[in-house]
């Protein structure tokens, strides 16, 4: 079991924390949403292996430990939400134009921020984001086809 788990975190470690990058989270937080959300998955571990995609289980549990951690407000804490005025080299987010699409996905509603990054950023497939949001194929693909609509109207206004 250990080792199953292991090698999992492995191969889901960066997908995950880019995805809550991509979702507004600092990289700090985004690795303490992802840490979370894995030992969610670890102490379930049976149970998350034996899912029909296991992958897009735990994108689950990590939306909704970062939808929990948003949800609390104490000793002043507030979700990031504004966005850096400049690109930053970022390691972890070997993204060209970065901060153009971060900023693009900031105007559109969460649900289709949500399906854009985990299709487009986590390299989810439609079926697993679907499952990982708990929404039907189809809500996906429409809500990635708004979201795709409107990033690239934003980004001719821009121009």
């Amino acid at each position: 079991m250990a080792e199953d788990f292991t090698e999992f975190v492995h191969a889901q470690w960066r997908p995950l924390v880019r995805t809550a990058v991509f979702l507004g989270c600092a990289l700090p937080d985004a690795e303490d949403v992802v840490q979370t959300a894995l030992m969610k998955a670890y102490r379930s571990w049976p149970k998350v292996s034996a899912a029909a995609d296991p992958t897009a289980y735990t994108f689950k549990i990590m939306l909704n430990t970062l939808t929990r951690s948003r949800e609390r407000r104490w000793h002043g804490e507030r979700p990031t939400e504004a966005l850096p005025d400049r690109v930053v080299d970022d390691p972890v987010l070997a993204v060209d134009r970065r901060d153009e699409l971060l900023r693009l996905l900031s105007h559109l509603p969460r649900e289709q921020q949500e399906v854009l990054v985990l299709r487009y950023v986590a390299d989810l497939t439609e079926a697993q984001t679907a499952a990982a949001l708990g929404i039907a194929t189809g809500t996906a693909k429409s809500r990635a086809s708004r979201g795709l609509a409107t990033c690239q109207r934003l980004h001719e206004e821009a121009r």
